[in-house]
């Protein structure tokens, strides 16, 4: 279970502001964990009374938050939602789901509404039911702006009771001990929104992926805006903006007839140690079905690319690293191009290689450094932590030319705003000689 002492810190701005004085919180803050065998990211939460205790895998294109709510899961301030309600539309709910062949507890109702959660990591969504109980957090803060404790009533979250339909295992392919997804995406009911809504809140949140949870090097997700305090900075200061891109078609999993509610980004080029890469350019850009450009995802561990312009990128790289007489190896799967790691100087930026740039729109540069371009497969081999998408999406009829992965994120503030529609990072935060867990709490 998560636990430790919360390593972000936020820059002082007003008096001691407390849930219990019954004055507004100006921002509320959840730990974040690295599996290491898995490379998920998750952060505790606790949902009910009594409280129940969960781990939930951060998912910022998962539109709410879901979760098993099993036998022994009986809250007594859960209220499931009826079908037909303007809740049960805020929701998106496609059915309306009744308990069959089971004893009527929380999370198997009658007349409810139903959504379909997806598990983004074996691929496949359940049937659940939207409801809302009290959501509260598994640490205190305790600090200027955040309050000691996060306690939200009337959360509107959906739970899966196991087995109601006959369907088993959805948690396959989550990290041992998570019983759920905390969804981050741009929709109503989403983490953020609703605390926006309820705490009136900056319509924003920002994400600092830690690269390891070992002596509990903790990251944070943070809800409601900066300032960030990097001591001795002000780290919101580094941020560099770009705008968020609206891909007009839903993408994947679930699909309707809106707009995507995933983040995609404008990259207009790419660029190896500060060259061009030769890439079909109108890969970069969303066509009239919704295929191509870029996207965010902290469920993808590695940077996917589609076929041909992971081909240009690798053979660009691999090019520039000879020059510097960094030796490939034998390819390790999934990666392509690997390289004897005692052919590699090291840097305060992570290993010495090539530099990767993602140009966006308005000509900001999001630099990748080795610590997040490179990955140790063995004690002698890293290999370029980029990997080949294919042409086409296995799980979805939309394709996306490049998806960022989790490793490219690590160690780099990002924020999110809802409002302004406009993403700030921050690049590696190795040029700063902090870390994620780094941060503290004032």
């Amino acid at each position: 279970m998560m636990g430790g002492t919360i390593h972000i810190h936020i820059l002082l701005l007003s008096g001691l502001l407390s849930l219990s004085a019954a004055l507004k919180p100006s921002v509320f803050i959840l730990p974040i964990e690295k599996n290491e065998a898995t490379g998920q990211y998750s952060t505790s939460i606790q949902m009910g009374t009594p409280p129940t205790t969960l781990d939930v895998a951060i998912d910022i294109r998962e539109r709410f938050l879901w979760f098993e709510c099993g036998q022994d899961y009986n809250s007594t301030s859960y209220n499931p939602i009826g079908c037909s309600t303007n809740k049960c539309k805020l929701a998106k709910g496609t059915s309306c789901v009744t308990c069959t062949n089971h004893p009527l507890k929380t999370g198997c109702t009658n007349n409810t509404c139903g959504v379909e959660p997806y598990n983004p990591f074996a691929h496949f969504f359940v049937s659940g039911d939207v409801g809302e109980d009290t959501l509260s957090s598994a640490h205190s803060t305790n600090t200027a702006r955040a309050p000691s404790t996060l306690h939200v009533p009337r959360f509107v979250s959906s739970c899966v009771y196991p087995d109601k339909f006959g369907v088993e295992g959805f948690l396959r392919g989550l990290a041992h001990g998570t019983k759920g997804v905390l969804g981050l995406a741009r929709t109503a009911i989403s983490l953020p929104a609703q605390l926006a809504s309820k705490f009136k809140l900056q319509r924003k949140f920002a994400l600092c992926l830690p690269s390891s949870s070992k002596y509990h090097k903790l990251g944070d997700l943070i809800l409601g805006g900066g300032p960030y305090y990097l001591p001795p900075h002000d780290a919101s200061k580094f941020l560099s903006y770009t705008s968020f891109v609206v891909n007009p078609h839903s993408t994947g999993p679930i699909f309707d007839d809106g707009p995507s509610t995933e983040y995609f980004i404008d990259v207009k080029s790419i660029k190896v140690d500060r060259r061009a890469v030769n890439v079909n350019g109108s890969l970069l850009s969303i066509d009239k079905d919704g295929n191509g450009g870029t996207k965010l995802s902290t469920v993808t561990p590695f940077t996917t690319l589609h076929s041909s312009i992971y081909e240009a990128v690798v053979n660009d790289f691999v090019k520039r690293a000879r020059a510097r007489r960094i030796k490939r190896v034998a390819s390790v799967a999934p990666f392509g191009a690997c390289f004897d790691a005692r052919t590699v100087r090291k840097s305060s930026k992570g290993p010495y290689v090539p530099t990767v740039d993602l140009v966006l729109k308005g000509g900001v540069r999001w630099r990748i450094y080795g610590a997040n371009s490179m990955v140790m497969v063995s004690k002698k081999v890293m290999c370029l932590g980029f990997v080949d998408g294919g042409f086409e999406a296995a799980d979805s009829p939309i394709t996306t030319s490049i998806v960022i992965g989790g490793h490219q994120m690590e160690d780099n503030l990002l924020e999110f705003d809802l409002v302004t529609s406009m993403f700030g990072f921050t690049s590696s935060l190795l040029l700063r000689n902090a870390t994620c867990s780094h941060f503290t709490l004032l």
